[in-house]
């Protein structure tokens, strides 16, 4: 009763082949081939698209973390003095 044998697996693939026939048991191979084929396709043209996207990412918070250094020193738009606006102080 434990795990069939050769022989068990051989009458098996005979009953298989009289059922099913070779040319359909050809066929069902090449299109579980091709189904394999696209699966692995697929699977590479998603790690494409995730490393792109994780690269994009970093690209964004690079630009972000730029912007932010150039307005945290002084250079942005923030710190620009409005027109009118006395330079050097209030004078008392």
């Amino acid at each position: 009763m434990g795990a069939m044998s050769l022989w068990h697996w051989l009458v098996v693939l005979v009953i298989v082949l009289l059922v099913f026939g070779t040319k359909r048991l050809s066929g069902l191979g090449s299109d579980l081939g091709n189904a394999i084929k696209g699966f692995r396709s697929a699977m590479k043209e998603s790690e494409a698209d995730d490393q792109s996207a994780d690269q994009q990412k970093l690209e964004q918070a690079d630009a972000r973390r730029t912007s932010e250094g150039a307005s945290a020193s002084g250079v942005g738009p923030d710190t620009a003095s409005a027109p009118g606006a006395p330079k050097d102080g209030p004078k008392a």
